[in-house]
């Protein structure tokens, strides 16, 4: 219930239900595949309260959220009508490049098997710290019923990922998951370590033991079958979804309930141990070398780039592709020491908010910076990001560089990811070798964590950073003479009696525009609230009311007052300019303030917004209008700065 005023308000800013194609969510971030990106209102999306930030990458258009986005997405399938495109493959609309299309691939189907991944690893990881400090032995049944609820994902991986794949690729989900289930067949599995028949490509590098054949032709079968695999059933599935559109259209539909999938099974699941599982293999194998060559290349470098760039790959969504890599090489070779080198990343931008949170003198900044240090230690960085410290930029810079050294620290002892388990604090025991008795290096790699930590806050203490919201301490200017706002009178309006709330005065002097002929649907749809616009004929911004300045955006195009009794006034100077970067705006207050209706808030030079491109078009929002029984409008078509706008009633 918390968050259905904002799930309304976001499905109304991406386009509209009709505009959605699908709507999946990962750890803070709803992703949209749009029909039309040009007719989502991005900028008012940002700006929206309970919204993070908004990025288009992958072919995706993300709404960050935070934490609690499980709450909002499951309100954005209800509010929106979306059920039917919750996590749907429609790849209609915007596509993007060959690389977006491969991120978006990627990402569509290992998002949502993430969660239960970190889930089962960390699992794993606590049984294998259980048994290392000897609180468990291998043999006891506690061990066992733990080993098996953290391994069952991993081990029946294809399975998983048959279903998920099968649905990025328009394939029955249950035709994947069957693929899936042949590939980690218990038969076929314990087939795999037999003794061979004889062996292809002999004295090649791509000799092969053949252990059994499938009319006649040979099957070749990896070192202990398909069981942890991810590449085998991705092109599996994708081979499968090809058959079984071929067979739709030549099977007839009397039949096509059991038809279809009989063919698709009887073609894709031979074809898949003969062919594509071969050469899938041959291209994890390949996959697994390039990245250890790199690797082995230079361990310190690669530490360096992938520690230092980690929140800029996540920032764009890129780190997807960096994801199955890690998750193949723990396939091939039982560890992954790429995805490893990433770890401080979240430890460094966390210790920078602390430097943020002691440094700042702005209480709001305080306030935003708890939450953000609990959901970075947890591995969560975005809402930290997104909210403090790319916004302040050096905390950002300072937190990279952290990163990367913490990546280099990270190399140099060898550090190797061996299960897939949670980010942050709740990482530590994926750094725990099965093969070795002992801690190995965790104690390490916990000392370079909180080396991260320490550095990102002492540095970004020292060096220092901008205001965030309190950005210009220019005086107030109260050269225009304020209109005194008159309460409690009896007005009559639409045949009724109401007792008047609050006269708002026009903000500037101009033509008056309904609010529901402005052409930005965010603001005619009344999704910010009620009000009216104003199609100005000079800059001068001036307060509807008396109260104090609650928002002034960085880019200066729009500012937000309350009222001495309660009115939220949202006033937004032209449309899309912020694209302007607060080029042609002059603030004369900042947020905290004390104002008189009539005084002076923000200057404006028109030309520069029409030279642009833009409408200076203003829009005048009641934000909080569904606290109150209307909001009436002036019937005036011109208007001068301080006459009557709107009244708001009871």
């Amino acid at each position: 219930m918390a968050y259905e005023e904002l799930a309304k308000k976001i499905v109304a800013n991406v386009g509209g239900k009709e505009n959605v194609n699908s709507v999946t969510h990962c750890i803070t971030r709803l992703r949209f595949k749009l029909k039309d990106e040009e007719k989502a209102n991005t900028e008012t999306l940002k700006n929206m309260e309970g919204v993070v930030t908004v990025m288009k990458s992958g072919g995706q258009y993300q709404v960050v959220i935070g934490n609690h986005v499980p709450d909002v997405y499951e309100q954005v399938l209800k509010e929106g009508n979306l059920g039917n495109v919750a996590e749907s493959s429609d790849d209609s609309g915007e596509k993007g490049s060959a690389f977006d299309q491969f991120i978006d691939l990627i990402s569509g189907i290992f998002q949502p098997v993430l969660g239960v991944l970190a889930a089962t690893g960390m699992i794993k990881g606590f049984n294998a710290l259980f048994l290392a400090l000897g609180w468990l032995e291998e043999a006891s049944g506690t061990y066992q019923v733990l080993n098996a609820t953290g391994d069952t994902l991993f081990y029946f991986f294809p399975i998983f990922l048959g279903y998920t794949a099968a649905k990025k690729f328009n394939l029955a989900p249950f035709i994947g998951m069957a693929i899936g289930g042949a590939l980690v067949y218990p038969s076929m599995a314990g087939l795999a370590d037999a003794e061979a028949l004889y062996t292809l490509f002999e004295g090649t590098v791509f000799a092969s033991p053949v252990v059994l054949e499938f009319l006649g032709i040979p099957v070749i079968l990896p070192p202990g079958g398909y069981g942890s695999t991810v590449i085998p059933i991705i092109f599996a599935a994708f081979f499968a979804s090809k058959v079984e559109k071929s067979m739709k259209k030549v099977i007839p539909d009397v039949v096509k309930l059991f038809i279809v999938p009989f063919a698709t099974l009887l073609i894709a699941i031979p074809l898949t141990f003969i062919v594509i599982g071969p050469i899938a293999n041959i291209v994890a194998n390949l996959i697994g070398a390039a990245t250890l060559a790199i690797y082995n290349f230079s361990p310190v470098v690669a530490g360096l780039v992938i520690g230092g760039f980690w929140q800029v790959f996540v920032i764009f969504g890129l780190h997807w592709g960096l994801v199955p890599v890690a998750i193949n090489n723990m396939s091939v070779y039982g560890y992954d020491p790429i995805l490893a080198l990433s770890f401080i990343a979240s430890f460094a931008q966390t210790g920078a908010i602390i430097g943020v949170m002691l440094k700042t003198k702005e209480q709001k900044v305080k306030t935003l910076s708890v939450p953000a240090i609990i959901s970075g230690l947890s591995g969560v960085t975005e809402p930290a990001i997104y909210g403090i410290s790319l916004p302040l930029k050096k905390p950002f810079i300072i937190s990279c560089i952290g990163g990367a050294l913490g990546g280099a620290a990270l190399a140099l002892i060898g550090t190797r990811s061996y299960i897939a388990s949670g980010p942050g604090v709740f990482g530590y025991t994926s750094f725990l070798n099965p093969e070795v008795s002992g801690l190995g290096t965790v104690p390490l790699v916990i000392a370079i964590s909180v080396a991260g930590l320490i550095f990102g806050a002492v540095v970004t203490y020292l060096v220092g950073f901008g205001k965030l919201f309190e950005e210009n301490e220019v005086a107030t200017d109260q050269g225009i003479e304020s209109k005194p706002v008159t309460e409690g009178a009896v007005i009559q309006a639409n045949g009724e009696t109401y007792i008047e709330k609050e006269v708002l005065a026009s903000v500037m002097e101009g033509n008056v525009i309904p609010l529901s002929q402005v052409k930005d649907e965010a603001f005619s749809s009344g999704a910010m609230g009620k009000g009216v616009a104003v199609e100005p004929i000079n800059g001068k911004v001036v307060s509807p009311v008396n109260g104090e300045v609650t928002v002034l955006f960085l880019t200066h195009h729009a500012v937000g007052v309350k009222s001495d009794e309660g009115v939220e006034v949202l006033i937004h100077i032209g449309m899309d300019t912020v694209q302007l970067d607060g080029k042609g705006f002059t603030p004369h207050v900042k947020v905290g303030d004390k104002v008189k209706a009539g005084q002076l808030l923000i200057e404006c030079d028109l030309d520069i917004i029409r030279d642009a491109g833009y409408s200076t078009v203003t829009p005048v929002i009641v934000t909080n209008s569904d606290e109150y029984l209307d909001v009436i409008t002036t019937d005036e078509k011109a208007i001068k700065s301080s006459d009557h706008l709107m009244t708001v009633v009871i």
